[in-house]
């Protein structure tokens, strides 16, 4: 059966991150199943950019054209997946018309807001407690991440969304792609407050630490750790290249809800190292794909004693097809 779905977001292209990733492949797999699927972003409204964060933009006095596509649409599944003002606005629509829908938990915004602007994350978990509260139910990828809603007091009912990969793209390669000092140390990721690239930056490890990625704080870092070599924004095959070659994976973020890129880093036989929190302990499951440890340096140095194929063979346990799947049976009729 062909259904129309609306889907909603205020994470989309130029962005890249695992919002946007885990969106597009969702879409693009929905449509190829031969539903209809209507994709509502900033980029078709009137935007400003997101203070402290220029490259992100939001959109403004959205919500009559955004009610008005949808009125058009009809659709019969209404996804809302995050706390913008066009969630604001899908969220207002569907109250105002009694139609039922879901909505999906991907980023610690209250953590993000607190590090951005200092508000206290209490407040950021009552403005999200209200946003989602009227939802039939709220997508999460992980239990951890359900675990944390419902210490905040979530009563949604909460399912899960699991993540996928691109084992095509991210796979073994040569490694002489990076002629530099080894072992090759990677963080591949936004150049932001909220990623906590310091921690890995201010490490005394041997070899070299190499960052892929841009943002807001590119310029002070590369002042700040002038040995660290960094090579900017990378996408498909260049991104793919950097993330084989590299000999370990630092990913030192402790507010990530997921973390794609790491699946992206074992789907290339590269294990992972990171701190044993939200994000990094529903991926790597095991120790013999990745270590986590309070002690980042110890967990770098234990990840590069670890196997490649072990690496592969945990990510390919992840696929955009079964996410999809996940997606779709979470969906609600409007008329529920």
């Amino acid at each position: 059966m062909t259904l129309r779905i609306a889907f909603i977001s205020d994470a989309w292209h130029p962005q890249i991150n695992g919002v946007v990733t885990t969106i597009k492949n969702t879409c693009t797999l929905l449509e190829q199943s031969g539903h209809l699927v209507k994709l509502v972003t900033p980029d078709q409204f009137k935007t400003i950019p997101c203070p402290t964060y220029p490259s992100i933009r939001l959109a403004v006095a959205c919500y009559e054209k955004l009610a008005g596509e949808l009125n058009e649409f009809k659709p019969q599944r209404i996804h809302i997946a995050t706390e913008g003002p066009l969630g604001v606005a899908a969220r207002r629509y569907c109250l105002a018309r009694k139609l039922a829908f879901t909505t999906s938990f991907h980023t610690l915004f209250a953590e993000y807001v607190h590090l951005r602007f200092k508000i206290p994350m209490a407040w950021g978990y009552r403005y999200l407690r209200w946003f989602h509260a009227p939802a039939q139910q709220v997508m999460v990828a992980t239990p951890s991440v359900e675990a944390n809603l419902q210490s905040w007091g979530f009563k949604n009912r909460m399912v899960r969304w699991s993540r996928g990969v691109d084992a095509d793209l991210y796979r073994p390669r040569d490694k002489d792609f990076i002629s530099r000092p080894r072992p090759i140390s990677l963080f591949a990721g936004r150049i932001a407050v909220e990623k906590n690239i310091e921690a890995f930056l201010e490490l005394d490890l041997p070899g070299t630490k190499l960052v892929v990625g841009d943002g807001p704080q590119l310029k002070e870092f590369k002042s700040k750790f002038p040995d660290a070599v960094f090579v900017g924004f990378q996408t498909g095959e260049p991104l793919a290249r950097y993330m084989a070659a590299a000999d370990v994976f630092v990913f030192p973020s402790r507010t990530d809800t997921f973390g794609i890129v790491m699946l992206e880093a074992l789907a290339s036989g590269v294990p992972v190292a990171a701190f044993p929190v939200t994000g990094p302990l529903d991926v790597i499951i095991n120790d013999k794909v990745g270590k986590l440890d309070d002690n980042l340096k110890k967990a770098v140095n234990e990840a590069l004693q670890l196997d490649a194929g072990d690496c592969r063979n945990h990510a390919l346990n992840y696929s955009w097809a079964k996410c999809t799947e996940q997606f779709f049976n979470n969906l609600v009729s409007v008329s529920q």
